[in-house]
């Protein structure tokens, strides 16, 4: 990756060259992104024998789905408590049952790429 001037880069991903809008505050972050993304392509094209633009769809799938999962993950726990302001059992039951479905799931997600 080379600076091509104050507010862009010129990046590799794939043995393809770009040139990004790029804040040089940014710099640091993007240049993570690039590796993490040519890293992925990488790993996702020797799965899947697959190229352009077929290839970066199913990376990005895969990117959106685990951003989405870790926000998904991240977001604030409801509150279990009654009016009373004591724990409720039901609500927290349930709230148990709806996070061990979503781990089920996305441990069954877990090999999507041998679909592909």
């Amino acid at each position: 990756m080379t600076v091509a001037n104050s507010n862009s880069l010129d990046i590799t991903i794939q043995g393809k060259d770009y040139r990004v809008s790029c804040a040089p505050e940014e710099r640091e972050a993007l240049h993570a992104a690039v590796k993490l993304l040519d890293e992925r392509m990488a790993e996702v094209a020797d799965k899947t024998r697959s190229n352009g633009e077929k290839l970066a769809v199913m990376v990005a799938l895969n990117l959106a789905h685990d951003l989405l999962r870790a926000n998904a993950l991240a977001a604030p726990a409801p509150v279990v408590e009654n009016e009373t302001g004591h724990v409720d059992a039901g609500a927290l039951r349930r709230r148990i049952a709806g996070i061990e479905a979503k781990l089920d799931k996305a441990l069954a997600e877990t090999k999507q790429e041998d679909l592909f």
